[in-house]
């Protein structure tokens, strides 16, 4: 069973201070409620409410109308909708279904454009929290989340601790560090830099592409690891028959067309195409606020009132969440006395391991959800078994 749809959770007093009277939140539900098997997934920076393949989406097509953890998430799959009601909302700020900076303001008939409110994580949680009881779901069997998402696992963890009994934060960590801030401050200068920007007002007429287009490509060498950019790309030569639409300076003719350039300039495309500026501003400055000890003495003060499991993956070549990011964010849940497992997997496929290695993510979180942290661990092919369909997943570095 699957469901898409929109609920309006009414009037929402953001962290911030400031309200909206009408909040209205794009969801996917897969599977049946059976009142213990919720499994909320949060997802990554620029994702949709789309984590699992429905019978009406094009999967094929990029952007929002493919599932994004289509591998991970569905019927046979490591978070197996026919064993667990799987729950994905849009968090608001976004554009793809959930109010956000695109979305009309009642006050005026117009999109909210920058008068949208600011956002953050802990409002993305409390948003999800609300749609829960909308839906019926007090207690949840696990929250899992990738990236930002993972982020918003850990804001569950501390802000609903007994609402939760497993959790998986992947590629994730307490916070960013000043590296990644200032990547995502370079990203959002080339928007707001854009002529097109017109302060955020720009609905009514061009919008700011070139600069989102800047920031999405900024972001994809972000999500990539050197090893990996090398072994696509190299210095290699576009060909011949790869036309740019125009060289960005006069002597840029005199020189070849590279691989990676063409890729990056690909991706912008696709990205502006399906998102927003405002939004993409906004969701990296909530990602950019989020730290996990903010009002508390630490990490592990943060998270000592959680009774549950967490499961922390990362990567080896994630220079975005580093493994010792995430190790660290382990060792505050030993600290705290919560039950916790480290994975980490062998992958030079960057941060962006998490969605293109779904055969290297699935047997940890299968694991989690069926048997929690006691799951034999997946360190060779024969214990990886025939009937999940998934490869093994290195041993952890760091032992729980």
């Amino acid at each position: 069973m699957t469901s898409r749809d929109t609920v309006d959770l009414g009037e929402f007093t953001f962290e911030c201070g400031e309200s909206i009277p009408s909040l209205e939140v794009a969801y996917e539900a897969y599977g049946e409620f059976d009142g213990t098997n919720a499994v909320l997934v949060c997802h990554a920076l620029t994702g949709s409410a789309h984590v699992a393949r429905r019978p009406d989406a094009d999967d094929g097509t990029a952007g929002q109308a493919r599932a994004w953890w289509g591998d991970v998430v569905g019927p046979g799959k490591a978070i197996d909708t026919t064993e667990y009601y799987v729950v994905c909302a849009n968090v608001p700020g976004s554009c793809y279904g959930t109010t956000g900076p695109a979305s009309e303001n009642p006050a005026t008939g117009e999109p909210y454009g920058t008068d949208f409110p600011p956002v953050t994580v802990g409002d993305w949680t409390r948003t999800q929290r609300l749609l829960l009881d909308e839906l019926g779901v007090g207690g949840l069997h696990a929250v899992v989340g990738g990236s930002v998402g993972g982020m918003n696992v850990l804001d569950w963890l501390r802000r609903y601790p007994d609402d939760v009994d497993r959790a998986a934060a992947v590629a994730a960590a307490a916070r960013l560090d000043a590296q990644c801030l200032a990547l995502d401050t370079v990203a959002r200068r080339a928007i707001t830099s854009d002529p097109n920007w017109n302060e955020g007002q720009y609905y009514g007429g061009p919008h700011p592409d070139a600069g989102l287009a800047r920031a999405r490509q900024i972001g994809h060498v972000m999500y990539l690891s050197k090893s990996s950019m090398a072994r696509k790309f190299g210095r290699r030569s576009a060909g011949r028959e790869t036309v740019r639409e125009g060289a960005p300076d006069p002597a840029a003719d005199f020189f070849p067309y590279r691989e990676v350039e063409s890729y990056l300039d690909y991706q912008a495309e696709k990205f502006v195409d399906r998102f927003d500026a405002n939004s993409y501003l906004y969701l990296t400055r909530a990602m950019d606020d989020f730290d996990l000890a903010a009002g508390y003495e630490s990490d592990a003060d943060a998270l000592a009132a959680f009774g549950g499991e967490l499961l922390v993956i990362s990567f080896t070549a994630d220079w975005h969440f580093t493994v010792e990011q995430a190790e660290s964010l382990a060792e505050a849940c030993r600290t705290a006395g919560v039950d916790v497992a480290h994975h980490v997997v062998d992958s030079d496929h960057g941060h962006d391991a998490f969605l293109v290695e779904p055969e290297k993510v699935g047997p940890p979180l299968a694991g989690l959800l069926r048997e929690g942290l006691s799951a034999r661990p997946i360190t060779d092919t024969a214990n990886a078994g025939d009937d999940d369909g998934f490869a093994p997943v290195h041993s952890s570095l760091f032992p729980s």
